[in-house]
């Protein structure tokens, strides 16, 4: 299930989307290493040996999430981010931290269609034709109209004919119902379609359509038919026990540092609520239990106002792996425009080729971009790379709003240009507030 990747090649992969962050990307380049090695054990020490949960320091846009994210994507394992403070938003400690664990057999479930589907696009698609064919040729047609047909479909020669196809459509009033004996907002809310299966409350209906505007819902339907829920709930449930991954962020806003009595308990409440979770125990959800033992927890936050000793001493236990990030400099957001894959740049570039513009980054203007990007956040507030999204979206403003009209044109960003649009606002520190 996970990819053989050795955690020199883990780290090798991070660096085509993240600068810099060495330290981050070794830990855990190890976790997930640790994950793979924990599978090629027998089953006597398997159960003895826990994941090293990690707990991220650093301020916010430095890459906590985006390492995170990408480690997932890497090791195709269900993703789940949640905010720590969620859980302290109603009543006394908040959101049932169980739906945590769904939320992430939810997303788990989806990850396994969209590559079973992958696997099974062809099959559906010629369970399609053969649909269409029918329609076309008739139910008692000979083998070789049929494969006449067949032949002219294939070159598009019939996209233009209508054929009129029994089509599913679902119903958006299907009642919801409470089973016996759960809590509401956890398992207990289902669909009655959850209970019936797939065509549950589906009308059939008769639809005319072009030959070529049928393809794909013919293509979906047998999709349906062909993906196995059975199959697809229990793979999403061994891989959310086995690989999943779960980015807590904000970690440090439920420490219990606070001069409100109150709110000192309701984040102590929250933090004991989780530990559980990350400790290793089984949750109930609507497809079965889930253990969580070997999910591996990612908690990050940037600690401005408490440090990581103020956490439960039981939680600090359950976080071994500490690693600080660092703030980004000058020389980071630089590699961030020009040397990572699908960088900000190259999206812009691409964004106003669709308008006929050819837009072009010099040197310099780059160089202006990350001065002004490090300055602002030393002097206003560190938000790390986010701060390029803000200064280039005031860049390429003008250009952005005129780029119908500038069709055929090449649009250099220069220094000069970013001056002219940047310059004025970066010396004004009021105003940057809120324009930056």
């Amino acid at each position: 299930m996970l990819n053989n990747l050795t955690p020199k090649q883990i780290v090798k992969e991070l660096d085509r989307f993240i600068i810099g962050q060495e330290e981050a990307k070794k830990s855990v380049a190890i976790a997930l290493r640790n994950r793979w090695r924990h599978q090629q054990l027998t089953d006597d020490i398997k159960d003895e040996i826990y994941p090293k949960n990690l707990l991220m320091i650093g301020p916010t846009g430095v890459g906590k999430t985006e390492i995170s994210r990408r480690l997932s994507k890497l090791a195709k394992a269900p993703f789940l981010k949640v905010e720590a403070t969620k859980f302290t938003e109603v009543g006394y400690v908040g959101r049932d931290v169980d739906q945590i664990i769904r939320d992430l057999l939810e997303n788990a479930i989806i990850l396994v269609k969209q590559e079973m589907s992958k696997s099974l696009y062809e099959k559906a698609k010629g369970e399609a034709e053969n649909v269409v064919l029918k329609y076309i040729a008739g139910e008692e047609a000979r083998e070789s109209t049929i494969e006449l047909f067949r032949k002219k479909l294939r070159d598009g020669l019939l996209d233009e004919k209508e054929v009129e196809i029994e089509v599913f459509e679902k119903s958006s009033s299907l009642p919801m119902v409470d089973l016996p004996g759960s809590q509401s907002g956890s398992l207990g809310v289902m669909n009655l379609s959850d209970i019936f299966g797939k065509n549950f409350g589906s009308l059939k209906k008769k639809k005319k359509l072009k030959v070529r505007e049928s393809h794909k819902i013919l293509i979906d339907q047998e999709m349906e038919k062909l993906l196995d829920d059975e199959v697809i709930q229990k793979d999403a449930k061994t891989r959310v026990e086995q690989s999943g991954i779960v980015f807590i962020d904000e970690i440090d806003k439920v420490c219990t540092k606070s001069t409100s009595k109150s709110a000192e308990v309701s984040r102590e409440g929250v933090q004991r609520d989780l530990l559980p979770l990350i400790e290793g125990t089984i949750v109930s959800t609507k497809y079965g239990p889930i253990k969580t033992d070997q999910i591996l927890f990612i908690c990050s936050g940037a600690f401005h106002l408490s440090k990581p000793s103020d956490l439960l001493p039981e939680l600090q236990g359950r976080l071994p792996i500490r690693v600080q990030l660092s703030p980004l400099k000058k020389e980071h957001f630089k590699r961030i425009l020009t040397d990572t894959d699908n960088s900000l740049t190259k999206q812009y570039i691409e964004l106003i080729k669709t308008e006929g513009v050819e837009l072009i980054f010099s040197d310099d203007g780059i160089e202006k971009i990350c001065s002004l990007a490090e300055d602002v956040n030393f002097n206003i507030e560190n938000i790390g790379a986010r701060r390029l999204h803000t200064i280039l979206e005031k860049v390429l403003e003008n250009i952005s709003f005129n780029a119908p009209d500038l069709k055929g044109k090449t649009v250099v960003i220069d220094s000069k240009l970013v001056e002219k649009h940047i310059g004025s606002l970066s010396k004004t520190t009021d105003l940057r507030k809120y324009v930056l």
